[in-house]
């Protein structure tokens, strides 16, 4: 296994939109364990393959504290089954040190696959519900910060910006 590079807004990578996984071989099960153990190593809850600069339609994910309940959702899709929304303070590990409020539909259908193709159905609400969303989001291109307004994410690209070239 390998802990690969989290790309970091505002990089454009971020915005590309994933591709489908149509071929379920070792190398899908290698790229699952390795985004498993990105994602601990950050330490995370969930990461999906775009941030890591593959664009498939992979996501991995553990909400447990301990570290025992890892979920593969590929080819994920939701449908949101409430008008009710929950507000969470989410964060990224492509925007890391930033936490904001979030309004998303707090009742969804999942739809995906697991690593050896084979199809399942979940209904999710509370923190999994946010999860697969916020995950979705960036399967097609999208950021939390895109939720936000201009002027807060104006705010956040000009810091990280400032981290990376510090950093450079």
């Amino acid at each position: 296994m390998a802990i690969l590079n989290i790309l970091e807004f505002p990089d454009p990578r971020l915005r590309t939109i994933a591709k489908p996984v149509t071929v379920f071989d070792a190398a899908l099960s290698k790229l699952v364990d390795d985004m498993f153990e990105t994602m601990y190593a950050a330490p995370g809850i969930g990461l999906a393959a775009t941030q890591v600069n593959v664009h498939k339609r992979v996501v991995v994910m553990d909400l447990s504290e301990d570290k025992s309940e890892p979920r593969v959702f590929i080819n994920p899709e939701f449908e949101s089954l409430t008008e009710e929304m929950d507000q969470y303070q989410e964060g990224c590990l492509s925007v890391p040190g930033f936490y904001e409020n979030v309004d998303r539909p707090q009742k969804v259908r999942i739809k995906a696959q697991e690593r050896d193709g084979s199809h399942y159905e979940l209904i999710a609400e509370g923190l999994l519900a946010v999860c697969i969303q916020h995950e979705c989001d960036h399967l097609n291109g999208k950021l939390f910060v895109d939720y936000l307004s201009s002027l807060k994410r104006d705010r956040i690209k000009k810091k990280l910006e400032k981290q990376h070239r510090q950093q450079a």
